[in-house]
């Protein structure tokens, strides 16, 4: 499985804005975006010129790692999107929004996206009863979600919940048993992924 191993921190600084991909961090003045609001690199305080073709790549690569997708499948995410009826980038979005790793955040089982994919990975959880260790996991209407017996993530998970804010509207999560549902697919305005899927469509469609 492929992954991304830059610093996070310079991820978040070089899109100008928190992705959160480091959980708890992010919220506190160690954050990198806090500390230096500046892109990374020796240029990175240095004028930039804001071209169309420029402020649309940076919104696909805002996308993807803030979701954490490779490129590659990322291509493979909106093809399929472009397939479906439907608006495509709400289409690509929801997709995205439907990855088991980003369920679990979401509901609040892990403090990362990065976090979320180790557990589910490691196989920690399970969807209707079956163990899944797969991160991109499309979960659908009426899931289970919950942690495999006798694990040893307990400790981890729980701690996470202890961040969690308020659970979308799609989603339904019992923390103190560690299982969810999945009610049904987001709408556009549940989804708070702080992208403009308009400028990515419109990056793909040259």
């Amino acid at each position: 499985m492929a992954r991304d191993h830059s610093p996070q921190c310079k991820q978040c600084r070089r899109e100008g804005q928190k992705l959160f991909l480091k959980g708890e961090r992010c919220l506190t003045d160690k954050c990198g975006v806090e500390r230096r609001s500046y892109p990374p690199g020796e240029h990175g305080r240095g004028r930039q010129k804001q071209s169309e073709y420029r402020v649309q790549l940076r919104e696909k690569q805002k996308a993807r790692r803030y979701y954490g997708v490779q490129e590659k499948q990322f291509r493979i995410y909106y093809a399929k999107a472009s397939r479906q009826p439907g608006i495509t980038g709400e289409n690509l979005l929801r997709m995205l929004e439907c990855r088991l790793d980003n369920v679990l955040v979401r509901l609040g089982f892990a403090a990362s996206r990065r976090q979320a994919r180790q557990l589910v990975g490691h196989g920690h959880w399970t969807v209707n009863g079956r163990r899944v260790d797969i991160p991109s996991y499309q979960v659908r209407d009426g899931d289970i979600i919950a942690i495999k017996a006798k694990t040893g993530a307990d400790g981890v998970i729980r701690e996470a919940t202890e961040l969690t804010g308020q659970i979308p509207a799609w989603l339904q999560a019992d923390h103190d048993a560690l299982t969810a549902k999945v009610l049904r697919r987001p709408e556009r305005r549940e989804i708070a992924a702080p992208v403009q899927e308009q400028l990515i469509v419109e990056l793909y469609s040259k």
